[in-house]
């Protein structure tokens, strides 16, 4: 699955995401699904239309791009100066941090949480570049030594960040195949 994909599913209800990947992706007929469900095949149409409407909407980011990326160098430059307050600034009180790892996913919500762990991530972080991930705003950075520390994309709505998703997982990172900046 595509990087983008993974944040948008992850956005998704445990049903919403069953509906909406078993119906628009396999086809298969709501009957069948409503049973995986124990709904009717009417209120599973309803949660497959409203998976359908988060999907949708996750597809038209608000903003301009040289206004999210804009959000995003602030929020780079913070985590890096370890600038609580300026992170405060661009983080949405209700800020959803997802990280991929080896283990499994581990989701952070909360700016004050997110901030926090921002600032304590950044001193792992010796060379960085920004990236488009999959068409939205991001950085990738490397260790000291040139290997990949991580992929980060954000979603920006009016104005603050309201989502963060980050791959740190080392065998994925590799298959990237990056090489870190001069």
């Amino acid at each position: 699955m595509g990087f983008a994909l993974l944040v948008v599913l992850d956005s998704l209800t445990p049903s919403e995401r069953l509906a909406f990947v078993l119906h628009d992706i396999f086809a298969v007929p709501f009957r069948d699904i409503g049973k995986i469900l124990g709904k009717s095949p009417d209120a599973t149409k309803m949660i497959a239309s409203r998976a359908r409407r988060k999907v949708q909407a996750v597809d038209r980011p608000a903003g301009s791009g040289r206004e999210r990326q804009e959000v995003v160098r602030a929020f780079r430059t913070a985590a890096l100066s370890g600038d609580f307050e300026a992170l405060l600034r661009v983080l949405d009180p209700n800020v959803k941090l997802t990280v991929d790892t080896p283990a499994g996913m581990v989701v952070t919500i909360g700016a004050t949480e997110v901030a926090t762990g921002a600032r304590m991530f950044s001193g792992e972080v010796a060379r960085q570049r920004p990236v488009l991930v999959n068409g939205i705003p991001g950085h990738m950075s490397w260790r000291p030594d040139g290997t990949p520390l991580s992929v980060i994309a954000f979603t920006v709505t009016e104005g603050r960040i309201t989502g963060i998703h980050v791959l740190v997982d080392p065998a994925r990172l590799a298959a990237i195949g990056m090489a870190a900046p001069a």
